[in-house]
This record gives structure tokens, C-alpha cells and sequence, in this order.
């Protein structure tokens, strides 16, 4: 079943090809997406037109949690499996989370501004993913201080799955603790309960970052693959003279 994380040519033959319908699909959805957002959406009664955030907030909050549930994901089949792919689609997955995170903090911040009249505040949702970013930027780190680069694969795995217990701390963070952080209006039981004419543009936008982070994903493990497999011919050709 995961025979394809084993060979990188089958990797290639599999997902190499999704790569512009990827594109495709991230440049539709999000301009469709863009467009009903600033166009067709209507001011929220009470936040105005800095309710537009939310197009751009949501959606990277979303891959912030889908790209680490990737790496660990990823993580565990390369030490269950020893598929060493398994590590490169880890590896190449966090600086993307990390720049989703990012997003949405600093767009969190300007909602946050307009919303609550601050900045910031020490509350669960808000600290939680604050403590994303920094697992993020910890991973990537991880990776690179090892002279060994198997060794410091396997430090940024443990460290993927050891994280993991932060996504439903996030998820569930404004259920569990009392916080100024809205609860889901659309992942929810009983169904959103946001308006179709701001839930169609959300959830255009919701696929135009997965199929962005998608094809990014698709780009570097190919450069990746590229990169390792241009050593081993320096190497061979090394070896030969």
C-alpha cells in the first residue's frame, strides 16, 4: 500500500502528474474564491468589511493543522516502515505549515485588533497555535543539527509525533477553556452555522491554500528527489575517476 514512499520514480509516476491540475485548481478556486469574498459577500453587522479577513484567516488556520497532521503522519510511516520518502514528504511539508501559521497569526492579529480592540492576548486558541509555529520552526531546525542526516530525520519525526498532541488542543482549545476566540461556525456538528453567501467563498478559498500547499508539496519533494539523485551521480562519477 506504501510501496510508492519506497521508490521515488513511482512517487513521481503517481503524484507527478496531479502537479498543474494542482496549479489549476488553486489559481480557479482562488480567484473565484477572491472575488465572491471581496464582491459578493456581504459586511457582517457588526465586525463591517473587516469580517473579510476570515477568507484569508480560516483557510490558512485549516492548513496550519492539515500540514503538521501531514508530517506526522509521514513521520510515523518512516519509522514504522523505513520508507525514507516518507522523511523528504515530512521535510518538504514544514516550512509550508510553518508559513500557513504564520498567516494565521498575523491576519489573526488584524482581526483580532479590529474584534477585541488588541493585538494579542494569552488566551488557549491563540498560545496553542503560537506553539505551532514554534514546533514548526523547531522541526525544521531539528533537521539540520544533526551531522548525520538520518539521525536528525529521525529527531524531527519523534518530535513530529511527540507535537501532534497540540492539534486537538488547538481544535478543541475554545470548547475546553474559556477564551475570546469565536467557536467553528463551519466544522461543527449540526452544520455550519455560517451564511452560504460567506460559507461558498470560505470553502473556494478553504481549496484553492489545499491545492496550493498540494502542488508545493508536489515541487519540492520532486526537487528533492532531483537534488539527491544529481549527488549520487557526482558521487558514482567520483568514484569512477
Amino acid at each position: 500500500m506504501l510501496n510508492f514512499l519506497a521508490n521515488p520514480a513511482r512517487f513521481m509516476r503517481i503524484f507527478g502528474p496531479l502537479l498543474p491540475w494542482c496549479w489549476a485548481v488553486a489559481v480557479l478556486a482562488g480567484g473565484a474564491g477572491l472575488v465572491l469574498a471581496l464582491f459578493a459577500s456581504p459586511a457582517d453587522y457588526q465586525q463591517g468589511d473587516s469580517v473579510r479577513i476570515m477568507y484569508i484567516h480560516v483557510p490558512s488556520a485549516w492548513m496550519a493543522l492539515g500540514a503538521y497532521t501531514v508530517i506526522a503522519a509521514f513521520s510515523a510511516i518512516a519509522l514504522v516502515w523505513k520508507h525514507p520518502l516518507a522523511h523528504v514528504v515530512a521535510e518538504a511539508a514544514a516550512p509550508l505549515g510553518a508559513g500557513f501559521t504564520a498567516i494565521c497569526l498575523v491576519t489573526g492579529m488584524l482581526w483580532g485588533k479590529t474584534s477585541w480592540g488588541t493585538w494579542w492576548v494569552w488566551d488557549a486558541r491563540l498560545t496553542s497555535v503560537l506553539v505551532l509555529l514554534f514546533l514548526y520552526l523547531g522541526l525544521i531546525a531539528l533537521r539540520g543539527a544533526f551531522d548525520d542526516e538520518s539521525r536528525g530525520q529521525r529527531a524531527a519525526a519523534l518530535l513530529a509525533l511527540v507535537g501532534f498532541v497540540n492539534i486537538p488542543i488547538i481544535k478543541f482549545s475554545v470548547e475546553w477553556w474559556a477564551t475570546l476566540h469565536q467557536p467553528a461556525s463551519v466544522l461543527r456538528a449540526g452544520g455550519p452555522a455560517i451564511h452560504p453567501s460567506m460559507l461558498w467563498p470560505l470553502l473556494l478559498m478553504a481549496v484553492a491554500f489545499m491545492a496550493y500547499f498540494a502542488a508545493l508539496l508536489i515541487l519540492s519533494v520532486r526537487t528533492e528527489i532531483a537534488r539527491r539523485k544529481a549527488e549520487a551521480l557526482i558521487v558514482a562519477g567520483r568514484r569512477q575517476s
